[in-house]
Protein backbone atom coordinates (compact mmCIF):
# COMPACT_ATOMS: atom_id res chain seq x y z
CA UNK A 1 0.00 0.00 0.00
CA UNK A 2 1.41 3.56 -0.73
CA UNK A 3 0.00 6.71 0.86
CA UNK A 4 -1.84 7.13 -3.20
CA UNK A 5 -4.16 4.53 -2.47
CA UNK A 6 -5.16 6.44 0.92
CA UNK A 7 -7.26 9.30 -0.77
CA UNK A 8 -4.86 12.01 -0.34
CA UNK A 9 -4.81 15.57 -2.29
CA UNK A 10 -1.81 15.48 -4.77
CA UNK A 11 -0.56 18.50 -2.72
CA UNK A 12 -0.15 16.26 0.34
CA UNK A 13 1.73 13.58 -1.41
CA UNK A 14 4.14 16.08 -2.76
CA UNK A 15 5.07 16.87 0.57
CA UNK A 16 5.06 13.87 1.97
CA UNK A 17 7.27 12.45 -1.29
CA UNK A 18 9.70 15.45 -0.64
CA UNK A 19 10.33 14.06 3.27
CA UNK A 20 11.14 10.50 1.32
CA UNK A 21 7.47 8.69 2.65
CA UNK A 22 6.34 6.78 0.54
CA UNK A 23 4.62 4.01 2.29
CA UNK A 24 2.71 4.36 5.30
CA UNK A 25 3.16 2.19 8.31
CA UNK A 26 1.05 0.13 10.24
CA UNK A 27 -0.86 2.81 12.19
CA UNK A 28 -1.31 4.97 9.18
CA UNK A 29 -2.77 2.38 7.09
CA UNK A 30 -5.36 1.98 9.69
CA UNK A 31 -6.05 5.47 10.69
CA UNK A 32 -5.93 7.35 8.15
CA UNK A 33 -9.54 5.64 6.46
CA UNK A 34 -11.00 5.56 9.64
CA UNK A 35 -10.71 9.73 10.39
CA UNK A 36 -11.50 9.89 6.47
CA UNK A 37 -14.69 8.62 7.35
CA UNK A 38 -15.74 10.92 10.40
CA UNK A 39 -15.52 7.87 13.16
CA UNK A 40 -14.36 8.32 16.61
CA UNK A 41 -10.88 6.57 17.17
CA UNK A 42 -9.18 4.87 19.90
CA UNK A 43 -5.30 4.10 19.07
CA UNK A 44 -2.79 2.14 20.64
CA UNK A 45 0.05 2.86 19.07
CA UNK A 46 4.20 2.94 20.40
CA UNK A 47 6.18 5.99 20.38
CA UNK A 48 7.89 6.26 16.71
CA UNK A 49 5.50 4.60 15.06
CA UNK A 50 4.15 7.67 12.90
CA UNK A 51 0.80 8.21 14.77
CA UNK A 52 1.54 11.42 14.47
CA UNK A 53 1.08 11.84 10.28
CA UNK A 54 -1.86 9.04 11.28
CA UNK A 55 -4.22 11.72 12.41
CA UNK A 56 -2.56 14.86 10.89
CA UNK A 57 -2.91 14.09 6.90
CA UNK A 58 -6.48 12.80 7.36
CA UNK A 59 -7.75 16.21 9.22
CA UNK A 60 -5.30 18.16 6.40
CA UNK A 61 -7.43 16.28 3.34
CA UNK A 62 -10.32 17.10 5.29
CA UNK A 63 -9.75 20.78 5.66
CA UNK A 64 -8.52 21.14 1.98
CA UNK A 65 -12.30 19.87 0.81
CA UNK A 66 -13.92 22.18 3.59
CA UNK A 67 -12.00 24.54 1.92
CA UNK A 68 -12.54 23.97 -1.77
CA UNK A 69 -16.60 23.51 -0.77
CA UNK A 70 -16.48 26.80 0.87
CA UNK A 71 -14.60 28.90 -2.13
CA UNK A 72 -16.54 29.60 -4.17
CA UNK A 73 -17.54 31.99 -1.99
CA UNK A 74 -15.90 35.26 -1.52
CA UNK A 75 -17.51 36.71 1.54
CA UNK A 76 -15.74 33.11 3.03
CA UNK A 77 -12.15 34.61 2.43
CA UNK A 78 -12.91 37.82 4.04
CA UNK A 79 -13.94 36.62 7.38
CA UNK A 80 -11.72 35.47 9.89
CA UNK A 81 -11.25 31.84 9.60
CA UNK A 82 -12.69 29.24 12.07
CA UNK A 83 -11.04 26.69 14.58
CA UNK A 84 -11.59 23.27 12.36
CA UNK A 85 -9.02 21.38 14.56
CA UNK A 86 -8.00 21.14 18.37
CA UNK A 87 -4.72 18.98 19.23
CA UNK A 88 -3.93 18.61 22.46
CA UNK A 89 -0.59 17.52 23.95
CA UNK A 90 1.30 17.10 27.10
CA UNK A 91 4.25 18.37 27.17
CA UNK A 92 6.10 21.38 25.07
CA UNK A 93 8.25 19.53 23.40
CA UNK A 94 5.61 17.28 21.66
CA UNK A 95 3.26 20.22 21.21
CA UNK A 96 6.28 21.93 19.37
CA UNK A 97 6.67 18.24 17.28
CA UNK A 98 3.42 18.01 16.20
CA UNK A 99 3.23 21.59 14.59
CA UNK A 100 6.43 20.64 12.80
CA UNK A 101 5.05 18.09 11.28
CA UNK A 102 1.80 19.40 10.32
CA UNK A 103 3.83 22.39 8.62
CA UNK A 104 5.43 19.79 6.62
CA UNK A 105 2.92 18.13 5.20
CA UNK A 106 1.16 21.04 4.97
CA UNK A 107 3.68 23.19 2.55
CA UNK A 108 1.74 23.11 -0.66
CA UNK A 109 -1.82 23.79 1.30
CA UNK A 110 -3.33 27.01 1.95
CA UNK A 111 -3.86 26.14 6.08
CA UNK A 112 -3.24 27.80 9.13
CA UNK A 113 -1.46 25.82 11.97
CA UNK A 114 -0.30 27.34 15.54
CA UNK A 115 1.37 25.64 18.16
CA UNK A 116 0.53 27.25 22.16
CA UNK A 117 1.95 26.23 25.08
CA UNK A 118 3.28 27.84 28.61
CA UNK A 119 6.57 29.17 29.51
CA UNK A 120 6.07 31.99 27.01
CA UNK A 121 5.11 35.11 26.85
CA UNK A 122 0.76 34.67 25.84
CA UNK A 123 0.87 37.76 24.10
CA UNK A 124 2.44 36.80 21.05
CA UNK A 125 -0.10 33.70 20.56
CA UNK A 126 -3.06 36.04 21.32
CA UNK A 127 -1.93 38.08 18.01
CA UNK A 128 -1.46 35.15 16.15
CA UNK A 129 -5.10 33.98 16.95
CA UNK A 130 -6.75 37.02 16.09
CA UNK A 131 -6.27 36.45 12.24
CA UNK A 132 -7.78 33.08 12.69
CA UNK A 133 -6.30 29.50 12.45
CA UNK A 134 -7.31 26.28 11.08
CA UNK A 135 -5.40 23.92 13.14
CA UNK A 136 -4.57 24.67 17.04
CA UNK A 137 -2.11 22.14 18.69
CA UNK A 138 -2.09 23.47 22.77
CA UNK A 139 -1.11 22.25 26.05
CA UNK A 140 -4.28 22.30 27.68
CA UNK A 141 -2.97 24.85 30.72
CA UNK A 142 -2.38 27.24 27.93
CA UNK A 143 -5.40 26.80 26.12
CA UNK A 144 -7.25 27.27 29.05
CA UNK A 145 -5.55 31.08 29.41
CA UNK A 146 -6.43 31.64 26.06
CA UNK A 147 -10.06 30.68 26.30
CA UNK A 148 -10.11 32.55 29.52
CA UNK A 149 -9.12 36.17 27.91
CA UNK A 150 -11.25 35.24 24.63
CA UNK A 151 -8.11 35.07 22.79
CA UNK A 152 -9.44 31.52 20.95
CA UNK A 153 -13.31 30.14 20.12
CA UNK A 154 -13.47 26.45 20.54
CA UNK A 155 -17.07 26.78 19.15
CA UNK A 156 -16.11 26.02 15.58
CA UNK A 157 -13.82 22.72 16.60
CA UNK A 158 -14.72 19.67 14.40
CA UNK A 159 -12.11 17.62 15.09
CA UNK A 160 -10.66 16.85 18.83
CA UNK A 161 -7.10 14.71 19.12
CA UNK A 162 -6.04 13.49 22.41
CA UNK A 163 -2.59 12.48 21.81
CA UNK A 164 -0.60 11.09 24.08
CA UNK A 165 -3.65 10.94 26.12
CA UNK A 166 -1.91 8.25 28.85
CA UNK A 167 0.70 10.50 29.70
CA UNK A 168 -1.73 13.33 30.07
CA UNK A 169 -3.65 11.92 33.25
CA UNK A 170 -0.01 10.82 34.62
CA UNK A 171 0.60 14.44 34.69
CA UNK A 172 -2.71 15.38 36.39
CA UNK A 173 -4.36 17.05 33.39
CA UNK A 174 -7.59 15.37 33.64
CA UNK A 175 -9.45 17.91 34.98
CA UNK A 176 -8.18 20.63 32.42
CA UNK A 177 -9.50 18.40 29.72
CA UNK A 178 -12.91 18.06 30.94
CA UNK A 179 -12.89 21.96 31.02
CA UNK A 180 -11.89 21.89 27.14
CA UNK A 181 -14.17 19.15 26.54
CA UNK A 182 -17.03 21.40 27.91
CA UNK A 183 -16.32 24.30 25.45
CA UNK A 184 -16.72 22.78 22.44
CA UNK A 185 -19.72 21.83 20.25
CA UNK A 186 -20.95 18.12 21.22
CA UNK A 187 -21.19 16.97 17.47
CA UNK A 188 -17.77 16.37 17.28
CA UNK A 189 -15.36 14.05 15.79
CA UNK A 190 -12.73 12.83 18.39
CA UNK A 191 -9.60 11.09 18.25
CA UNK A 192 -7.36 9.57 20.91
CA UNK A 193 -3.73 8.07 20.68
CA UNK A 194 -2.04 6.51 23.99
CA UNK A 195 0.57 3.92 24.38
CA UNK A 196 -1.60 2.02 26.62
CA UNK A 197 -4.84 1.00 26.88
CA UNK A 198 -4.96 1.27 31.06
CA UNK A 199 -8.59 1.17 32.45
CA UNK A 200 -7.96 4.74 33.30
CA UNK A 201 -7.75 5.28 29.52
CA UNK A 202 -11.04 2.95 28.89
CA UNK A 203 -12.73 5.35 31.13
CA UNK A 204 -11.72 8.65 29.91
CA UNK A 205 -12.16 7.40 25.89
CA UNK A 206 -16.22 6.54 27.10
CA UNK A 207 -16.89 9.63 28.20
CA UNK A 208 -15.31 11.57 25.42
CA UNK A 209 -15.76 9.04 22.21
CA UNK A 210 -19.07 8.11 21.02
CA UNK A 211 -19.16 4.54 18.96
CA UNK A 212 -15.32 4.78 18.58
CA UNK A 213 -13.01 2.35 16.26
CA UNK A 214 -10.42 1.03 18.04
CA UNK A 215 -6.44 0.26 16.74
CA UNK A 216 -3.73 -1.10 18.50
CA UNK A 217 -0.66 -1.97 16.42
CA UNK A 218 1.97 -3.02 19.15
CA UNK A 219 1.36 -5.65 21.79
CA UNK A 220 0.58 -3.28 25.10
CA UNK A 221 4.13 -2.29 27.23
CA UNK A 222 6.00 -3.81 24.45
CA UNK A 223 9.06 -2.64 23.32
CA UNK A 224 10.16 -1.90 19.18
CA UNK A 225 11.97 -4.86 17.52
CA UNK A 226 14.71 -2.59 16.28
CA UNK A 227 15.46 -1.36 19.67
CA UNK A 228 18.71 -3.76 20.68
CA UNK A 229 18.53 -3.36 24.84
CA UNK A 230 21.29 -4.13 27.20
CA UNK A 231 22.19 -4.21 31.08
CA UNK A 232 25.24 -3.29 32.44
CA UNK A 233 25.59 -3.54 36.31
CA UNK A 234 27.72 -1.17 37.63
CA UNK A 235 28.35 0.11 41.36
CA UNK A 236 26.74 3.47 41.41
CA UNK A 237 29.76 5.49 42.01
CA UNK A 238 30.96 4.95 38.82
CA UNK A 239 28.10 4.77 36.89
CA UNK A 240 29.70 8.61 35.29
CA UNK A 241 33.16 6.70 34.70
CA UNK A 242 31.40 4.10 32.98
CA UNK A 243 29.48 6.32 31.05
CA UNK A 244 31.77 8.43 29.77
CA UNK A 245 34.17 5.61 28.85
CA UNK A 246 31.27 4.07 26.74
CA UNK A 247 30.34 7.18 24.76
CA UNK A 248 34.10 8.06 24.09
CA UNK A 249 35.07 4.12 23.29
CA UNK A 250 32.55 3.71 21.19
CA UNK A 251 32.29 6.83 19.59
CA UNK A 252 28.94 7.68 20.33
CA UNK A 253 27.61 10.91 18.21
CA UNK A 254 24.43 11.33 19.57
CA UNK A 255 23.43 9.74 23.13
CA UNK A 256 20.31 11.05 24.57
CA UNK A 257 20.54 9.98 28.64
CA UNK A 258 17.92 9.38 31.23
CA UNK A 259 18.21 10.75 34.82
CA UNK A 260 15.84 10.47 37.84
CA UNK A 261 16.06 14.06 38.86
CA UNK A 262 16.54 17.48 37.64
CA UNK A 263 19.41 18.39 39.65
CA UNK A 264 21.09 14.81 38.61
CA UNK A 265 20.61 15.97 35.09
CA UNK A 266 22.37 18.88 35.58
CA UNK A 267 24.90 17.24 37.92
CA UNK A 268 25.72 14.73 34.85
CA UNK A 269 25.83 17.50 32.07
CA UNK A 270 28.58 19.06 34.40
CA UNK A 271 30.37 16.39 34.65
CA UNK A 272 30.30 14.40 31.18
CA UNK A 273 31.33 17.90 29.73
CA UNK A 274 34.16 18.01 32.26
CA UNK A 275 35.11 14.65 30.57
CA UNK A 276 35.39 16.41 27.16
CA UNK A 277 32.20 15.43 25.96
CA UNK A 278 30.01 18.42 25.08
CA UNK A 279 26.58 17.86 26.82
CA UNK A 280 23.44 20.18 28.16
CA UNK A 281 20.60 19.36 30.32
CA UNK A 282 16.54 19.58 29.61
CA UNK A 283 13.72 19.24 32.21
CA UNK A 284 11.05 20.95 33.91
CA UNK A 285 13.40 23.48 35.65
CA UNK A 286 14.48 24.87 32.27
CA UNK A 287 13.72 27.93 30.62
CA UNK A 288 11.46 27.17 27.29
CA UNK A 289 14.10 28.64 25.04
CA UNK A 290 17.27 26.52 27.26
CA UNK A 291 15.20 23.51 26.30
CA UNK A 292 14.44 24.75 22.58
CA UNK A 293 18.48 25.72 22.26
CA UNK A 294 19.43 22.32 23.91
CA UNK A 295 17.65 20.10 21.62
CA UNK A 296 18.37 22.15 18.29
CA UNK A 297 22.20 22.06 19.41
CA UNK A 298 21.75 17.74 19.65
CA UNK A 299 19.63 17.65 16.58
CA UNK A 300 22.43 19.35 14.77
CA UNK A 301 25.30 17.85 16.47
CA UNK A 302 26.68 20.48 18.41
CA UNK A 303 26.29 18.62 21.78
CA UNK A 304 27.01 15.15 21.83
CA UNK A 305 24.86 13.62 24.74
CA UNK A 306 21.46 15.23 25.72
CA UNK A 307 20.74 14.52 29.62
CA UNK A 308 16.74 14.21 30.17
CA UNK A 309 14.38 13.81 33.53
CA UNK A 310 11.36 11.79 32.16
CA UNK A 311 9.64 15.27 31.03
CA UNK A 312 11.82 14.48 27.85
CA UNK A 313 10.37 10.81 27.97
CA UNK A 314 7.78 11.27 24.91
CA UNK A 315 7.42 14.38 22.69
CA UNK A 316 10.95 14.56 21.71
CA UNK A 317 11.69 13.14 18.13
CA UNK A 318 15.15 12.87 17.43
CA UNK A 319 15.22 11.61 13.58
CA UNK A 320 17.94 8.57 13.73
CA UNK A 321 18.99 8.71 17.16
CA UNK A 322 21.48 6.05 17.73
CA UNK A 323 21.57 5.34 21.75
CA UNK A 324 19.66 5.82 24.50
CA UNK A 325 21.20 5.50 28.54
CA UNK A 326 19.58 5.06 31.23
CA UNK A 327 21.28 6.62 33.63
CA UNK A 328 18.82 5.60 36.48
CA UNK A 329 15.92 2.98 35.80
CA UNK A 330 12.85 5.05 36.30
CA UNK A 331 10.45 4.62 39.24
CA UNK A 332 7.53 3.41 37.30
CA UNK A 333 8.44 0.71 34.82
CA UNK A 334 5.94 1.80 32.33
CA UNK A 335 8.41 4.57 31.80
CA UNK A 336 11.38 2.61 30.53
CA UNK A 337 8.83 1.61 27.29
CA UNK A 338 8.56 5.20 26.59
CA UNK A 339 12.12 6.77 27.40
CA UNK A 340 13.62 3.69 24.98
CA UNK A 341 11.64 4.58 22.49
CA UNK A 342 13.35 8.01 21.51
CA UNK A 343 15.48 5.47 19.46
CA UNK A 344 14.59 2.67 17.25
CA UNK A 345 11.46 4.87 15.40
CA UNK A 346 10.34 3.74 12.32
CA UNK A 347 12.29 0.89 10.72
CA UNK A 348 15.60 2.85 11.61
CA UNK A 349 17.89 0.56 14.25
CA UNK A 350 18.77 1.60 18.01
CA UNK A 351 20.72 0.52 21.16
CA UNK A 352 19.70 1.39 24.45
CA UNK A 353 21.70 0.71 27.58
CA UNK A 354 21.06 0.51 31.57
CA UNK A 355 23.22 1.18 34.35
CA UNK A 356 21.84 -0.61 36.96
CA UNK A 357 23.70 -0.50 40.46
CA UNK A 358 22.96 -2.81 43.12
CA UNK A 359 20.11 -0.33 44.74
CA UNK A 360 18.05 -0.40 41.53
CA UNK A 361 17.49 -4.78 41.32
CA UNK A 362 14.11 -3.97 42.02
CA UNK A 363 13.37 -1.54 39.25
CA UNK A 364 15.06 -4.02 36.62
CA UNK A 365 12.96 -7.07 37.66
CA UNK A 366 9.58 -5.03 37.39
CA UNK A 367 10.57 -3.73 33.86
CA UNK A 368 11.90 -7.35 32.84
CA UNK A 369 8.19 -8.88 34.03
CA UNK A 370 6.48 -5.42 32.40
CA UNK A 371 7.85 -6.05 28.80
CA UNK A 372 8.17 -10.16 29.48
CA UNK A 373 11.65 -10.80 28.76
CA UNK A 374 15.36 -10.52 30.18
CA UNK A 375 17.22 -7.77 29.25
CA UNK A 376 20.84 -9.22 28.31
CA UNK A 377 23.88 -7.98 30.13
CA UNK A 378 26.92 -5.85 28.87
CA UNK A 379 30.03 -5.95 30.73
CA UNK A 380 33.18 -3.88 30.33
CA UNK A 381 36.76 -4.66 31.66
CA UNK A 382 37.62 -3.05 34.86
CA UNK A 383 33.96 -1.99 35.73
CA UNK A 384 33.17 -5.37 37.78
CA UNK A 385 30.84 -4.96 40.45
CA UNK A 386 31.97 -5.06 44.30
CA UNK A 387 30.78 -7.30 46.10
CA UNK A 388 30.90 -6.42 48.97
CA UNK A 389 28.60 -3.17 48.36
CA UNK A 390 25.07 -3.74 50.16
CA UNK A 391 21.94 -2.24 48.64
CA UNK A 392 20.31 0.68 50.16
CA UNK A 393 17.03 0.06 52.20
CA UNK A 394 13.98 -0.83 49.77
CA UNK A 395 12.21 1.53 47.76
CA UNK A 396 8.59 0.78 46.55
CA UNK A 397 8.26 -0.14 42.95
CA UNK A 398 5.27 0.87 41.04
CA UNK A 399 3.64 -0.70 37.93
CA UNK A 400 0.47 1.84 36.63
CA UNK A 401 -2.15 -0.37 37.79
CA UNK A 402 -4.62 -1.67 34.80
CA UNK A 403 -7.37 -2.46 37.72
CA UNK A 404 -9.38 0.27 39.07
Amino acid sequence: MSFDSLGLTTEILKALQEQNFTTPTPIQKQAIPIVLSGKDLIASAQTGTGKTAGFALPILQKLTELQNNTSKNDDSRKSKRPLHALILAPTRELAAQIGDNIRDYSRYLSIRSLVVFGGVSINPQMMKLRGGVDILIATPGRLLDLVQKNAVDLSTVKVLVLDEADRMLDMGFIHDIRRVIAKLPKKRQNLMFSATFSNEIKGLSQTILHEPETIAVAKENSTSEQIKQYVHHVDKSRKRELLSYLIGKNQWQQVLIFTRTKYGANHLAEQLTKDGIKTSAIHGNKSQGARTKALADFKTGQIKALVATDIAARGLDIELLPYVVNYDLPQVAEDYVHRIGRTGRAQNSGQAVSLVCIDELPQLKAIEKLIKTSIPEMKTDGFTVNPHIKAAPKQKITQRSNKK
